[in-house]
């Protein structure tokens, strides 16, 4: 008899936990994804600053990211961000301003030196930037770490594919990260599947971590010379990848980006921002 009512109660055990499984399915997949989607500047490259905002604003952004090396064009006497003054600051951010477009964080890339360090920290502390999105040598990443601490900013470390940065794997930026607060991770998600990644399992490996995606898309997997297409008609399984997100509550930056048709790809990142909406919902 006690044999029967045992069995009974793990029965009875078994079949809530598969209703809880079941409950926790259904309301992740019902779960808005409260990220802030935008588009990352570069994808504007061969324009003017006035004209990458009047770009991202026509195809719907409110954010963006910009870049060290972006000739800014005649509004800023033809210099990159590294060389503006402080009224060609006050100009980027009245443009930014008009728009209603914010920039959340800028590419800095690798710098020389603690000046050229400085120089980029000064200058999105001016203009309201809150993180760095960089690749920075092992041998800075202390340097960058107390930089960002004492600007109160973060440090989103970027991979490119493999064979073409230090990053292309999740488990160095794990390493990067590791006893320094505030050094974070920017998940390139076309990077990791060009270098044969699977970017949910990178995901996984960088959880609690991650403030910035880069969202592109590739027309083939594990092959570095893969051609970058419009988010959502490559082979990324963005329903996948969003679903991990979900399941992380993640609620950072996701800026489009664009590598290709590059002319005129506005509708394309206009098309992968609305992608991006129907997915988060």
């Amino acid at each position: 008899m006690k044999n029967t009512k045992n069995l009974a109660l793990l029965a009875l055990v078994g079949v809530a936990a598969l209703v809880q499984i079941s409950f926790v399915k259904n309301d992740l997949s019902k779960k808005a994804l409260n990220w802030k989607t935008g588009v990352a500047l570069y994808s504007f490259n061969k324009f003017s600053f006035a004209e990458t905002i009047e770009k991202a604003d026509s195809a719907g952004a409110k954010f963006v990211e910009g870049f060290f090396f972006h000739n800014l064009g005649k509004d800023f006497n033809g210099h990159a961000i590294p060389n503006l003054n402080d009224e060609e600051i006050s100009k980027m951010k009245s443009m930014l301003d008009k728009k209603g477009i914010q920039m959340k964080s800028l590419y800095s890339g690798n710098g020389k030196n603690l000046e050229e360090w400085n120089t980029y920290f000064t200058f999105s502390k001016k203009m309201g930037i809150e993180f760095l999105t960089c690749e920075p040598e092992k041998k800075d990443w202390n340097l960058l770490d107390s930089l960002a601490g004492a600007y109160k900013m973060r440090i989103a470390i970027h991979e490119h594919a493999k064979g073409s940065s230090y990053y292309w794997h999740p488990d160095s930026v794990v390493a990067a990260m590791k006893g320094r607060p505030n050094i974070w991770a920017c998940a390139d998600l076309g990077h990791w599947v060009r270098s044969g990644l699977d970017p949910v399992k990178c995901l996984k490996t960088l959880e609690g971590r991650v403030i910035c995606v880069h969202v592109k898309d590739l027309d083939g997997a594990n092959n570095l010379k893969a051609n970058d297409v419009v988010a959502g008609t490559g082979v990324l399984d963005y329903p996948a990848i969003v679903k991990e997100l979900k399941r992380q509550n993640f609620n950072g930056m996701a800026y489009i980006e664009r590598e290709g048709n590059w002319n005129n790809n506005m509708p394309d990142v206009k098309q992968a921002l609305e992608y991006l909406s129907k997915l988060s919902r």
